[in-house]
């Protein structure tokens, strides 16, 4: 019998866009990094997305200086009016936050330890860690059976 994997750490971090008009308190931020490999986050950002999963404890000041980009019916994408920087996709139930790892002004103790979408990766790149690789099939079922 296996042990059931243990849940990620989790730490506050703050951190905020490129000209500062948004910072983001995320009160308990992932220490396990994620890749994603979709086609939307590689065109949204220009390669893959890094985000941590912050969970629904996210403290935003700067709110009026982001917009915010409807990408499916069960998320959205938010970014930096005034720069441009990319901050956080969030699921719209049960709003949970993946921001943007490069946001946070304090990265040590982070792991790199998922890849999502990897059947969508094109071939021009490889990310070199052992990770835990999921295709988008995998991905949207386990989305859809913590709907549930």
């Amino acid at each position: 019998m296996t042990n059931p994997p243990k849940p990620a750490e989790t730490k506050e971090r703050k951190g905020h866009c490129l000209c500062g008009a948004v910072q983001i308190t995320a009160h308990q931020a992932s220490t396990e990094v994620g890749a994603c490999h979709c086609h939307m986050c590689r065109r949204w950002g220009g390669g893959p997305a890094f985000e941590l999963d912050c969970g629904t404890d996210v403290t935003i000041m700067g709110e009026d200086n982001i917009a915010v980009y409807n990408s499916s019916e069960w998320a959205e994408r938010g970014f930096c009016k005034a720069c441009g920087t990319n901050l956080y996709y969030r699921l719209k139930e049960p709003g949970q936050y993946l921001i943007a790892s490069a946001i946070f002004d304090d990265e040590d103790g982070l792991n790199f330890t998922t890849q999502v979408y990897i059947d969508d990766k094109p071939d021009y790149y490889s990310l070199a860690e052992q990770t835990n690789n999921l295709t988008g099939a995998e991905v949207e079922a386990l989305y859809a059976s913590q709907a549930k």
